[in-house]
């Protein structure tokens, strides 16, 4: 069985390129239906395995598979439909590419879910979006024994070091820089109007640092008023004014607000150039400042061009949480420790079971050759044979049947073959050796 993880984060591509690789959460299921078709049509033995996690910063595929051909044959496989999928040429997407095999795979999987490869070091975020990636594939049908007991693992293993490690302590998560980034630009959050586009995870972990620092207003613009309005109940309740619309009315509303947020799962941009000057004239050139975490992202990058604005991405974001690494170093270092473990134990189990074959062929004929002896010693009892004699026999037929085959093997080998089963055949039949005449 071979495991793999292929593909791209915010180490190896900047977010221009990342947001063309990601996948809408709404067709997950069908790519995956999509990428197994591929892989089997690529001569893999068996139905193979696979989970995409696809997040503002990263977008992978995990996959769990026989090769039958050869060890690059799942990787080549995966990587021409990723390609092909999101349509891209394989030349442009190739120098942005990871490619894990094998115990490679699972030490990446773990550092992941514990946020050791996210852009906030010990990030909680991404083991949640990991869970929904897993039940997606769940949900789909294409999750087997490998990658199921690989993920387990993997949130056993991330329990584990946020429960024994300090992770996640003096860290800026994403929320917190978004707030950082428009202080810089206006001296206080308290005299801004804000608004949020979208309603979603991030959305509300961005509204809970910005309602801290009490802005003079609050608007949440979501496709589904429902949300948002639930959002915005939330922030009334905590005495800021706070209102709800729909994102249709986007255009005519704008111009209100000096802070924008937006994160949303839209796969088109969906403010753009001529929208935010619009709204600049309706302001006379005040500044605004625009935020956005989403990828593919929600702003035109034309915007950025715009004096009046202030523009940020989440690879913008990520330059200002590599504070406190040193802080955080010794707790890294107990996490990678902890991981290194688990990847053994876990690569241990795999080895396991692909010996599970082996295994079950070794029974099926120790069974056929009890089946034989056991029939032939009924035969002889039924025809009056002394039972004493009988059971001799039969004991002496399932002994030399047993050690027929080793002991062939032994004597019509030689040279290294030999050594190594001299070596070998001791452990297999727990021998006590003797010590060595000196």
């Amino acid at each position: 069985m071979k495991l793999l993880t292929l593909g791209i984060n915010h180490h190896t591509a900047p977010v221009a390129i990342r947001e063309k690789v990601a996948f809408d959460p709404e067709f997950l299921q069908e790519a995956l239906h999509n990428l197994r078709q591929h892989l089997v049509g690529a001569n893999q033995a068996g139905l193979p395995e696979a989970t995409i996690l696809s997040t503002c910063n990263r977008t992978e595929v995990y996959c769990a598979a026989n090769d039958s051909n050869t060890a690059n044959l799942l990787h080549e496989a995966t990587f021409d439909w990723l390609a092909k999928t999101q349509r891209l040429a394989p030349s442009s997407l190739q120098p942005h590419i990871y490619s894990l095999p094998q115990s490679e795979a699972v030490r990446h999987t773990f550092r992941v879910a514990c946020g050791l490869d996210s852009m906030v070091i010990g990030e909680t975020q991404i083991l949640g979006q990991m869970k929904d990636a897993v039940r997606t594939a769940s949900d789909a049908g294409v999750l087997g024994t490998y990658l199921n007991q690989l993920f387990q693992k993997t949130f056993s293993v991330a329990k584990e070091v946020r429960g024994s490690t300090e992770i996640g302590a003096h860290s800026i998560s994403m929320a917190a820089a978004a707030v950082r980034l428009s202080e810089r630009i206006f001296e206080t959050i308290q005299d801004q109007r804000v608004l949020f586009i979208g309603a979603g995870e991030m959305i509300n972990l961005c509204a809970t640092h910005f309602v801290a620092h009490k802005p003079k207003n609050v608007a949440i613009a979501n496709r589904t008023i429902e949300r948002g309005e639930e959002l915005a109940g939330s922030i009334a309740n905590q005495n800021i004014e706070a209102e709800s619309f729909k994102l249709s009315e986007l255009p005519q509303r704008l111009h209100e607000f000096d802070i924008v947020v937006s994160s949303t799962a839209s796969s088109l941009p969906i403010i753009g150039l001529g929208l935010v000057e619009s709204a600049l004239k309706h302001r006379r050139h005040k500044p605004m400042v625009m935020i956005d975490l989403a990828v593919p992202r929600d702003f035109e990058p034309e915007i950025a061009r715009l004096n009046d604005v202030y523009l940020y991405t989440v690879d913008d974001l990520g330059m200002m949480i590599q504070t406190g690494a040193s802080l955080r170093q010794a707790a890294v270092s107990q996490a990678e420790a902890i991981i290194e473990d688990r990847v053994g134990n876990f690569m241990h189990w795999m080895q396991g079971r692909n010996a599970v074959p082996i295994i079950q062929d070794i029974q099926q004929q120790g069974e056929q050759l009890r089946q034989l002896e056991l029939e032939r010693a009924m035969k002889r009892l039924m025809r009056g044979d002394d039972p004493q004699e009988v059971l001799q026999a039969m004991a002496q037929g399932l002994t030399n049947k047993f050690l027929h085959g080793s002991l062939n093997a032994l004597q019509h080998s030689n040279g290294a073959e030999r050594d190594a089963l001299i070596k070998l055949l001791p452990k297999l039949f727990a021998l006590q050796t003797k010590p060595e005449d000196q």
